[in-house]
């Protein structure tokens, strides 16, 4: 849809465009960039020794002979697979935020009360 022309959107043609937005571009530092290159390689670490622990726990809880005690440790390895890739998760997302998170100075607060 053109806009016809001499109208007045309140833009400047380059806000218009979110590649070449000013704010939007800034340039990664080496900090930044190695940080992320060492996230990447330790969730990939991470995710893959959670899996080999629940492939190991996999195969021992098929080869246990009794129901009751198949039963409890199926019960058991649900929740370790849960715990670990959770925390896999939560170990990226805190990761990304500590590195990626606009630096704030602390700003002095007021009185409390």
């Amino acid at each position: 849809m053109e806009l016809p022309p001499g109208t007045d959107t309140g833009f400047l043609p380059i806000e218009l465009s979110f590649v070449c937005h000013p704010e939007a571009i800034w340039p990664a530092s080496m900090k930044h960039v190695i940080a992320s290159f060492f996230m990447v390689l330790l969730i990939v670490a991470t995710t893959l020794s959670a899996m080999a622990i629940l492939v190991r726990a996999t195969e021992y809880v098929t080869s246990i002979e009794y129901p009751l005690a198949r039963a409890g440790a199926t019960a058991a390895e649900l929740l370790l697979g849960v715990i670990l890739l959770l925390g896999t998760v939560w170990l990226a997302t805190h990761l990304a935020v500590m590195i990626f998170a606009p630096k704030q100075e602390s700003q002095e607060g007021g009185p409390v009360g």
